[in-house]
Parts: C-alpha cells; structure tokens; sequence
C-alpha cells in the first residue's frame, strides 16, 4: 500500500510569508497516476518537492500510508524521483548509474546485478549498459533516470517534468513508455507537467494548479467536459474554449444568451438550472469547445436557433482536422473544428451551429462554472 495525503498544506516564502502553495489537501490511493499540472511558477513543483523531503513545510502535515512524513530525512520516505534533467554521473556507465544508489545502500552484489539487468529489460536497455550518458540520446537517458528509480523498489514515484527536455516524437514516444512502465510495475506515481497533454493521456485523476491552489482534481474526462472554472477551461484542450461575453435573456418563456451581435437559444434543461439560480437579467459568460461547433448541414438541422456568423480570418491545417478562426465581433476569435476537406477565403463570411447542449456558462467575475453539461 502506497497511500498519500496532504493536509491542508502550506509552503511560504520571505518575511511576508508569501503563499507558493496554498491549503493544499489531497488524497492519493495506492497504484494511481496523479498528474499535477499548471503553468509554471503555480506551484506544482514544490508541492512535490515537499513530498519528497527536498522542501520544508510551513503548515500542514503529509502523510505517507498514515505516518506524517513532515520531519522526515528524504532518503527515508522510500520514494524515488525523476528529475528533468536525468541527473546522470557523466563518467559512469549505464550500469554503474542505475547501481549507484544500491551500492551506496551496501546491498550485495548479487542482488544488485540482479536489479539493474531487470530495470534494463524492462526499460529495453540491455544493450547500452556498458555505455556512457554522452553515448545516449536524450530518449535512452530519461531511460537510465527511470532505471536508477525502478531499482529501489520505491514505495512512491515521484516525476518532475521528466520528458520536458525530449524533442515532440520522443515525448510521444516515452508517454506511452510510461504508461506500460507503470501499468506493469503498479507503483503510486505523481507527476508533474505544464503540458495540458501529457496530463489528459497519461493521468488517472488530474490536478489543476494556479497560483499555488488547486483549482479542480478529477479524471480527464471531467476536467475536460466539466471544467471548475474559465482556467481550466482554458488551460486544458488544445485549441482552448471559446469564450463569449453576453447576457441571460428570457425571450417569449425560452432563455436565450445574448450578444450585441446574435442569440443562441438555450436548451430546456440548462435553461431550468439557469432561471432556479435566478440568472436571468444576468451577464455571464459562455464557453464551448472548437469540436462543439460546426459548419456541417447537420449542425444547422440540429440547432437551427444557436447560428453565429463571422468573418473568417485564417485556418489551422492540422492533419485530421482544420481550424477556423472567426471575427465574430468578440475580443477574441472564434475557433471552429472542421474538416480539412473544407477551404475558405480570407475575409469570407461563413456560419456555423453550435450544440448548446455542450455549452458551459460561467460567472463573469469569478470565472467559476455556473451550469453546464
């Protein structure tokens, strides 16, 4: 059992005491992949860094399997960690620096051996362990770094950014390296990443920092379809939410969002959740995703009274799908998901439908969600 808590966990820096990290609580169950994700400085990092001993706690307690671990040394909180930068001896082989840590422990040889050719069969080194770091590419020295975590046999894996320095095909690659590597070794993992998509693809439940608070913990789906607020909103998916400034209006007993320039009639069932938090009168914001819009017949047929029109400005081209971006009279543009079959002149007027049952409303001061789908 590999069991993590935080409880109500402060880190503060400087005679003022500033907050990095700010009543953090959560509870990690044993065998999960927890990602911590956010943009850099809310955060993450530290948090982690104070789980593995590496940084002082102001407040709160951590626990690991129902011990606090507040005072405890590093090397005994049985945990291994990843860094970014490999943190590999350069004149030392792939053997000897997967072995360093055994070695210091003073384990016998035989049992070392053994430990460092499984981490290698597992991680697919076997051939380069007679290798220097400078011999390998950046792939197989995250693999090493793995390597020297995997034969400590550790209760908990802890990850910092670990892929951040691997070029694009690489970090695709070493996600799905991951994800096998824990999956065959069913070790409680933490993670930390400021890339919105290695925490969708690899996280069993996904944490969502800014600012030193947590602003959402739930698994990629929900974070994904029912985000907390217009952050995560925004900081997950890729392109990012839409975002319209407009007001609630009930119109001949329909509720309908409205903006200087058009309508969108909202279905009965946000409409109902909507009108019972007296909302109506009220400006909010609106949110949906690039894939929730259309320029399809089908669309137009399905949600004959959600039809904005905007000018185009340009298009994405990204393989298997293309982005429109619309002037629709907002601060920003419009982004709209379609096929790349499809081809449109720059300043061109095009409509689209949007499925408002896929809409989410948001307050427009605080950002938090209001209702949605």
């Amino acid at each position: 059992m590999s069991r993590i808590l935080f409880d109500h966990v402060y880190k503060q820096y400087g005679k003022d005491k500033q907050n990095v990290v700010k009543d953090f609580n959560l509870e990690i169950e044993d065998k999960e992949f927890v990602v911590f994700v956010g943009p850099s400085g809310c955060g993450k990092s530290t948090t982690l860094r104070m789980l593995a001993g590496l940084e002082d706690i102001s407040k709160g307690e951590i626990y690991i399997n129902d011990a606090i671990v507040n005072d405890l040394p590093p090397k005994d909180r049985d945990i291994a960690m990843v860094f970014q930068n490999y943190a590999l001896y350069p004149n030392m082989s792939v053997y000897e620096n997967i072995a360093f840590g055994l070695r210091l422990r003073k384990l016998p040889k035989h049992e070392i051996d053994l430990a460092v050719k499984r981490a290698a069969r597992i991680l697919e080194i076997e051939p380069y362990l007679e290798r220097k770091p400078r011999q390998l590419s950046g792939g197989q020295r995250q693999r090493v770094a793995l390597g020297r975590a995997i034969v400590r046999n550790p209760q908990v894996f802890l990850m910092d950014e670990p892929l951040s320095n691997l070029d694009a095909k690489l970090r695709v690659q070493m996600r799905s390296e991951l994800i096998r590597l824990h999956k065959q070794l069913e070790v409680t993992t933490i993670y930390v990443t400021h890339d919105q998509t290695e925490a969708m693809t690899m996280a069993s439940r996904i944490v969502v920092m800014k600012d030193g608070v947590i602003q959402q913990i739930a698994v990629p789906e929900e974070i994904y379809n029912n985000p907390s607020n217009t952050f995560v909103a925004s900081f997950i998916g890729s392109p990012p939410m839409n975002f319209m400034e407009g007001k609630l209006e009930e119109q001949g007993g329909k509720l309908e969002f409205h903006t200087s320039r058009f309508s969108l009639e909202i279905p009965q069932g946000n409409a109902k959740a909507l009108i019972a938090k007296r909302l109506a009168g009220k400006a909010v914001t609106l949110g949906v995703r690039p894939e929730n819009i259309s320029v399809e017949q089908l669309y137009f047929e399905a949600f004959p009274n959600a039809v904005i029109t905007g000018i185009h400005k340009f298009d994405e081209l990204m393989g298997a799908d293309r982005f429109l971006h619309l002037d629709v009279g907002g601060p920003n543009l419009l982004v709209v998901r379609t096929s790349p079959r499809n081809h449109y002149d720059d300043e061109m007027k095009i409509s689209a439908a949007i499925d408002m049952h896929k809409a989410l409303f948001f307050d427009r001061d605080s950002g938090e969600r209001l209702c949605g789908s």
